[in-house]
Formats: C-alpha cells, structure tokens, sequence
C-alpha cells in the first residue's frame, strides 16, 4: 500500500475544531481505561482556539493529510521553572488512523527543529508515567526518561538534548 504524503504547516485558531478531534481521539485510544474519557466539548475547542493563537508564547503546527489535521505538535518554553533556558514539547497527538505511518516522527522533526531555532540547547516533555507506546516514540525519537515524577508519580519526564540530531 503506497504512502499518502502529508504536509506539515504552522497551525492557527481555525485549525482547533480538528485539532480537538485529533486531540480526543488520541487521548481516548492511547490512554485507554487509565485516564477519563474525554469529549471534544464547546469549551475544550475555545481553550484549543486561545492556544493556537498568538496569545501564548506556544508555537504549533499541524499535519495534514487529504485535506484533513491528522496530526499537531506544539512548543515552547518550558512550563515549569525547572531551569532558565529550557525548552518544552507541549503536546504532540496524531489520530489513531495515522498512527504507526511516520506522521508522529515528521511532527517530532518539526518540533525538535523549531526548539533548535528558538535557541534551546535542551527540553523536557511530561507523559503518563507506564505508557509503553508513549515510551517506545519518545525513546525513537531521542528523548531519554529522567527520573522525575509528579503528581504522585502519575507523570514521568523525558529529556532532549537539542545538541543531539536524532
């Protein structure tokens, strides 16, 4: 079966009623029975249009397929005051229709590019602590597990560093 291509483009507030879609599917399918089920409800698509938007220091993209966001990766400055200078993969969901076809490894290119240019030298990335698929595409893709948790161990955080082109 022959590839269908995809291209990658920055994303903006016309792009969060997919981009909940794309959001909730991944959600439901990759995180299964251990978090809530979650709805791509009025209010989860305006919060999707504020961070699309130019009013958060966010920057995302978003891929696309036939027309359609099968895919979106977001960055920035790290949310936690863990350390000046550090780098943040925000959120990176691709639609389970397209998972396992190279579009969470293009996005993730994107980002690790985009992190490069804004002049981190590293980031940080927090997931769902015993999550092998999470797992299995942040190690592929250069990140390496850290050692720290939150929210009682619930989260884990993964490390790039950004000198390394994976």
């Amino acid at each position: 079966m022959a590839r269908r291509s995809i291209s990658i483009r920055v994303a903006d507030i016309r792009d969060a009623v997919e981009v909940v879609c794309v959001y909730v599917d991944s959600w439901n399918m990759g995180f299964g029975n251990r978090m809530p089920i979650i709805e791509p409800d009025p209010a989860r698509i305006e919060r999707w249009r504020h961070d699309l938007s130019d009013a958060t220091p966010t920057r995302w993209w978003v891929a696309v397929r036939e027309n359609f966001v099968v895919g979106f990766v977001g960055i920035g400055p790290c949310r936690d005051p863990i350390e000046p200078g550090l780098g943040e993969l925000d959120t990176i969901a691709v639609s389970p229709s397209v998972w396992h076809t190279g579009v969470g490894k293009e996005l993730m290119v994107v980002a690790l590019d985009g992190l490069r240019e804004l002049g981190y030298r590293s980031a940080a990335l927090w997931t769902l602590s015993n999550y092998p698929l999470g797992e299995l595409f942040y190690v592929a893709t250069g990140w390496r597990l850290n050692g720290a948790s939150r929210d009682d161990g619930n989260q884990v955080r993964y490390d790039h560093d950004l000198r390394l082109v994976t």
